[in-house]
């Protein structure tokens, strides 16, 4: 391939969307297709560490990210009854803060605006049925029976990506046994940066996300066999969990949860792609790569990277498989790292809700501590 000039993301979600802002800087022709109708995005709130927000600067919208977010310090770790025992968190990255708590859809706003303005080409209600490989790039049959044809084709369709399954067969996510929930309130007055509370059954965060709002998770084990919870659970369930953690700003908000459709709730599953992560003129990225828990907020973040990484090696315009073979070299290892310590975490504190003892030495706020430091060098 001589250069690559036209590019297919299947997957409009923050991976997806990063990597074709990053291209359409470079002056890459770039096509989304998008398998939900519309643009409405499922979520409630988004850690960004400062390596994320580095990383967004990349892109030219962590300013608004944290215009629209909000800005604060380490998340203060604490006992249930609110006495605190650590500071988490990358330190500060120049002049990016240690975190930016943000909705996500106000995210998917922020990037869907800033991709839109470059060019970007979206088509919604579409995904690929087929990718049919040649020397110099892809064909696709897309799901409505139209033919495209691409010089590479980039999957950041999620851990159930179907481009994956296309490309390398059949991966299926591993649930660890763990689920979050979440869900938005009014901030609390005394509320200054994030908070996380460890308790026996759970683990509780309140995160801020602007100057008036805050989301809280809670992380929870609800089962190996099924993790799924019925609507008319939700609200009682969620409020037991709150009930363990006897301090103000908790306590004050049990009250407020009162509607079960504005409870995130979702089991918690990982996934790691054997490497590489391409084959011929396809590549996948985010999720479908290195689906990572939450304990250290850090998936998202590791998508946008992605997308600045590949779209600095596809610069270069020196071939795919030598663009390709670096991009793993930048991000395999570090992917790995978060992933296997996110698991780590995961494991000790689903030990700790079945009120099993941990094994001698560990701790859980050096393992955070130890990987978020590792997350300030350079991508």
């Amino acid at each position: 391939m001589e250069s690559i000039n036209n590019v297919l993301i299947v997957g409009g979600g923050i991976g997806g969307q990063s990597v074709a802002i990053a291209l359409r800087q470079i002056g890459i022709n770039v096509d989304i297709v998008e398998i939900e109708p519309k643009f409405d995005v499922y979520g409630v709130g988004i850690i960004q560490q400062a390596n994320a927000l580095r990383a967004l600067d990349e892109l030219g919208v962590a300013d608004e990210a944290m215009n629209r977010g909000c800005p604060y310090a380490q998340v203060k770790m604490c006992t249930p009854t609110g006495h605190q025992v650590a500071e988490v968190g990358t330190p500060p990255i120049g002049r990016f803060p240690s975190h930016n708590g943000i909705s996500r859809r106000i995210l998917h706003e922020v990037l869907f605006e800033r991709s839109k303005a470059l060019g970007t080409k979206y088509q919604m209600g579409l995904t690929v049925n087929e990718i049919k490989e040649k020397e110099d790039g892809v064909d696709v049959v897309f799901s409505d029976g139209n033919i495209g044809s691409y010089d590479i084709l980039i999957g950041a369709d999620g851990v159930n990506s179907k481009v994956r399954s296309l490309i390398f067969g059949d991966y299926k996510p591993n649930y660890v046994g763990l689920s979050v929930w979440r869900y938005a309130f009014k901030r609390p007055k005394d509320l200054d940066t994030g908070y996380m509370y460890f308790g026996k059954k759970s683990k509780l965060g309140l995160i801020p996300m602007t100057e008036d709002t805050i989301y809280m998770f809670v992380v929870s084990a609800e089962g190996a066999d099924n993790p799924f919870i019925k609507e008319e659970q939700m609200i009682p369930m969620l409020k037991s969990y709150m009930q363990e953690y006897p301090v103000a700003m908790v306590q004050d908000l049990i009250d407020q949860v009162v509607d079960p459709k504005l409870v995130n709730y979702r089991p918690l599953e990982t996934l790691s792609l054997p490497a590489p992560w391409y084959k011929g003129n396809a590549i996948i990225i985010g999720d479908g790569a290195h689906a990572t828990l939450p304990q250290l907020g850090s998936g998202a973040a590791l998508a946008i990277e992605d997308a600045v990484v590949l779209a600095e090696e596809i610069e270069k315009q020196d071939g795919t498989s030598a663009i390709f073979s670096r991009f793993m070299a930048r991000r395999y290892e570090r992917c790995k790292m978060v992933v296997e310590s996110s698991e780590r975490i995961g494991e000790w504190e689903l030990m700790t809700f079945k009120g099993k003892q941990l094994p001698e030495g560990v701790n859980i706020g050096a393992e955070m501590g130890k990987t978020c430091m590792a997350l300030t060098q350079p991508i």
